[in-house]
């Protein structure tokens, strides 16, 4: 049979079926009611749901004042899990006058269904369900519901006097046996109800729900069988069945049960819940959170939903959304400690141990014995280094699960903590003893190895992992890391070479070797490894990543902007590539497509916290101070415990000019983490800009008493006296943060203080000294130029300059400055070397600066002149710059805009280095 043929043939299946339910309507216009109803009830005997209701429905929209249609169809709605559909039909019934006793036990079932006892004690008050078993019943579980067990139990009874088989009235007395903890009687009772009810499918799903709590799960599948034996399309029994099977990890069956329950209701919300559960439970948390949000949109208060999202969230790493979710529910369901320690987990992962700790609390208060709880509480009092009370948490946890390998990873851990080093490694030891493949004890173990400088013993450790794990390229990744730090880069570079021979695509290991390569100055090797790991997966978001920064570190832009808007273009729809991407966008003065992306993305995540914080940015960039405030409000709200979201509200109120709303929400954030970086450098900058340098000492010396081991409060002094040109004060300060961490910025910064309080031999002396030490140091070495520069001592500027270009070759502020200094050494190469610099930064008044004076002096004045008057817009209060623009203007034959320009650059009353050249140039003008 030819191609064509088949695919003729396809086709006219697909349309044959499709007309089959098309038909379904346009058939019944010639059809009566009888025969509608007639049709329906035999779809339902086949199991088709959907024909019956298409057919049921039309026989309601043919006959709209036929009632026995009007009760087929809300009967119809009742099974499929429609109650407010059956609802309405039913009611709509009644009022055409159907029969009482046949109506109101079924509207009786859809008010429960809703959760709505006291209507249905409204719809059937107690002499309607006289002489009316079924009422009666009815009305015991809505009795037993609002909290009337006695009134509930009569009912029941009532009901047996009339029909002593009726299964239902037997259910009831169980479940009043239930509340008052008597088991053995709610069993007796179910047991009797199946005896003289053996048809009714409510008794077995009754009896399955009991085994279950006796945890007889076989028996339970069982009773859920016998269930949709009686009524086949029972989404409820195929629910509570792949609920068991889920339970007990048999995924095949419950997968059948998920789709029985698909089936037979499609589209209702139970049921996109047990799927979610079901994808869930196997791990794939992206699909069972599809699942779960459509839940959301029109159920926001469903609680299992709330709680299984929360976890599907944190384990996707979404620990905003997962807080958010878990916080909600904890809301109304407080004492749940399932949801209590997933919300610590949460919060540990987003770096919030005293919130995780107060979370804890409530389920800590009455001697828990649940040993992960302990676990938690020990890990959260860890982390804000409360190394005693982690220590009593994770002795109690280990004493109730003395085989847990976690927990005694994180005691030994706490114990290390408190200088406990013996036991400290006993636990570690132990840890991988009791799960040898357990990669958080031999990590621990590894590391902690690593920083006693036990470079042999934590090899060996490595080997009694890789021989648990050969095939592990996180085990070569790891290995490859203590020889490094051991010093042995040929074995580091070999294991990680395995690494990616055993998993091409594995980027921990690429990332090392790439490394490695930039050290060794090949960066197209570098470059090389990350396209190999893009061959085998095109569209890997953190290859495409790793290829921008590195694109970033040789100072190529367009570069960057490529890689990272492939890696968003290849995951339209997620977050973490589009933020790389959009906050680079506003670091290149691109802020508005940081804003069309933020807004692309903001409806599918409206409280993502990284988005608003965005979207947020991009705004005050395009000076849209209006909805900078609207964005951070909601990141407010989103994020009310994040000192950075009071800090990003505060910059727009400073913006607008609002410092007593600016100055609260700095105070907020400050209140929240006294020692928060960006707050306090905040509250000085602020202090500073309005002169209040009093206040701004005043929080400096506050923060230096909060936390007297960080450099902060030192730098910040420094700053503080820099302001108030005060250099011998801030060199002092600076000295002080530098001893508390002597990091190249603090280094540079003293150099910058040294200079502005005139001791330039001690910029070059020190420099010097630590460039010998920190070769690749590029600020420092721009500093120590720039002192030789202004003393005029080109040829050491050029030594430096010459070093630096070397580790930084695209880096345009060294170009620059090279230039000029080989311009004044009457070096050929430089103006080559200042257009380099162009190329890379064109936008820059300096680097304009230099190459239209080198081009002055060279007499192309005509390229010259636009460079120089662009400089001088770029930087109106140069006035070095606009003597080199006064002179070619003059070159030019303009001595009018020259002596303008020479008598702006005076009029500054700044000194500059060509100031006696200016003032003689204006005397010939």
């Amino acid at each position: 049979m030819s191609r064509h043929a088949s695919k003729l043939k396809l086709s006219a299946a697909l349309l044959s079926s499709a007309f089959l339910m098309a038909g379904l309507s346009a058939c019944s216009n010639n059809q009566s009611t009888e025969t509608l109803l007639a049709e329906a009830k035999q779809y339902q005997q086949k199991g088709d749901l959907k024909a019956a209701m298409i057919q049921l429905k039309n026989a309601v929209a043919k006959s709209p004042e036929d009632a026995e249609a009007r009760i087929q169809l809300g009967m119809l709605h009742l099974e499929m899990g429609d109650a407010v559909s059956a609802d309405k039909e039913l009611r709509k019934a009644r009022s055409l006058g159907a029969d009482a006793g046949r109506v109101l036990p079924l509207l009786g079932k859809a008010n429960m269904v809703q959760g709505r006892a006291k209507e249905l004690l409204d719809d059937i008050s107690a002499d309607q369900a006289k002489g009316s078993a079924p009422l009666l019943a009815l009305r015991g579980d809505a009795l037993l519901v609002t909290g009337k067990p006695d009134e509930a139990k009569a009912a029941f009874e009532a009901a047996l006097a009339i029909d002593p088989n009726l299964g239902s009235a037997y259910l009831g007395l169980a479940r009043h046996a239930m509340l008052n903890d008597d088991r053995a009687g709610a069993e007796r009772l179910l047991a009797e109800a199946l005896a003289k009810d053996p048809k009714n499918p409510d008794v077995w799903m009754a009896q399955g729900s009991m085994l279950r709590m006796n945890n007889k799960a076989d028996e339970a599948v069982a009773a859920y069988d016998e269930a949709l034996k009686l009524k086949p399309n029972d989404r409820d029994a195929f629910i509570e069945k792949a609920y068991v099977e889920i339970g007990r990890g048999k995924f095949p069956a419950a997968k059948l049960a998920v789709e029985g329950a698909e089936k037979a209701a499609p589209g209702n919300l139970l049921v996109v819940y047990v799927r979610a559960l079901y994808e869930f439970s196997q791990g794939k948390y992206a699909v069972a959170q599809e699942s779960l949000q459509k839940i959301l949109k029109v159920a926001p208060d469903h609680m299992p939903t709330l709680l299984l999202a929360g976890a599907s969230e944190m384990n996707l790493g979404a620990v905003q959304q997962a807080e958010q979710h878990l916080r909600k529910y904890l809301e109304s369901n407080p004492n749940n400690v399932y949801a209590r320690k997933l919300l610590a987990q949460t919060l540990l992962k987003s770096s919030q141990p005293a919130d995780a700790a107060a979370a804890l609390a409530p389920a800590l208060k009455d001697g828990t014995q649940d040993a992960q709880l302990l676990a938690l509480a020990g890990q959260s009092h860890m982390q804000v280094r409360d190394f005693n009370k982690a220590s009593d948490y994770l002795e109690k946890a280990a004493e109730l699960a003395p085989k847990a390998a976690g927990v005694r990873t994180s005691l030994g851990i706490s114990k290390l903590a408190q200088g406990d080093q013996a036991r400290g490694l006993k636990e570690l030891e132990l840890a991988t003893t009791l799960d040898p493949k357990s990669a958080e004890a031999n990590v621990a173990l590894i590391q902690t190895h690593m920083g006693l400088k036990q470079f042999d013993k934590a090899l060996q450790a490595v080997a009694s992992l890789e021989k648990q794990q050969p095939d592990s390229p996180q085990v070569q990744n790891l290995k490859g890391q203590v020889y490094l730090a051991k010093g042995d880069v040929p074995n580091a570079r070999a294991a990680w070479d395995k690494a990616v021979a055993l998993q091409p695509a594995f980027l921990p290991a690429t990332a090392n070797l790439a490394r490695l390569d930039m050290q060794a100055k090949q960066p197209d090797a570098a470059k090389g490894r990350f396209l190999k790991v893009l061959e085998k997966d095109k569209n890997n978001v953190d290859a495409m990543t790793a290829l921008a920064e590195l694109a970033l570190v040789q100072n190529r832009p367009d570069e960057v902007t490529s890689w990272l808007e492939k890696a968003s273009n290849a995951n339209p729809e997620a977050v973490a590539p589009a933020l790389n991407l959009g906050m680079h966008y506003i670091r290149t003065n691109q802020a508005q497509k940081a804003l069309t992306l933020a807004r692309k993305l903001q409806p599918a995540n409206p409280t993502h916290g990284g988005l608003l914080e965005m979207m947020g940015q991009a705004q005050m960039a395009t000076k849209d101070t209006a909805g900078a405030l609207e964005t951070y409000g909601k990141l407010v709200n989103v994020m009310p415990k994040s000192p950075l979201a009071q800090v990003r509200l505060a910059s727009v109120y400073a913006a607008m000019k609002n410092e007593a709303s600016a100055a609260s929400h700095l105070k907020r954030a400050v209140e929240m983490q006294p020692n928060f970086v960006p707050a306090r450098i905040a509250q000085v900058d602020m202090a500073i800009r309005a002169g209040r340098h009093d206040e701004a000492l005043q929080v400096v010396r506050e923060l230096q008493r909060v936390d007297p081991k960080t450099p902060l409060g030192f730098m910040l002094e420094g700053d503080l006296m820099l302001a108030q040109r005060k250099p011998a004060e801030a060199v002092s300060a600076y000295e002080k943060a530098h001893a508390l961490a002597p990091t190249s910025e603090l280094f540079a910064k003293t150099l910058q203080a040294l200079g502005m309080a005139g001791r330039s031999k001690d910029v070059k002396a020190r420099g010097t000294q630590w460039l010998n030490q920190h070769p690749n140091d590029v600020p420092v070495a721009l500093l120590v130029a720039e002192s030789n520069l202004a003393s005029k001592e080109y040829k050491p500027a050029i030594m430096v300059l010459e070093r630096a270009i070397k580790s930084a070759p695209n880096n345009p502020l060294v170009l620059n400055n090279l230039a000029w200094a080989y311009q004044q050494e009457k070096d050929p190469r430089a103006l080559a070397m200042a257009e380099q610099a162009y190329k890379l930064a064109g936008n820059h008044p300096g680097v304009m600066d230099t190459l239209g004076w080198l081009l002055v002096e060279q007499g192309d004045t005509a390229r010259a002149l636009p460079l120089l008057q662009k400089a001088v817009e770029k930087a109106p209060n140069a006035p070095e710059i606009r003597y080199h623009l006064a002179v070619a203007l003059h070159k030019s034959g303009d001595k009018q805009g020259a002596r303008k320009e020479i008598d702006k650059a005076l009029a500054q009353n700044a000194p500059f280095s060509e100031i006696d050249a200016a003032r003689a140039l204006l005397k010939t003008l």
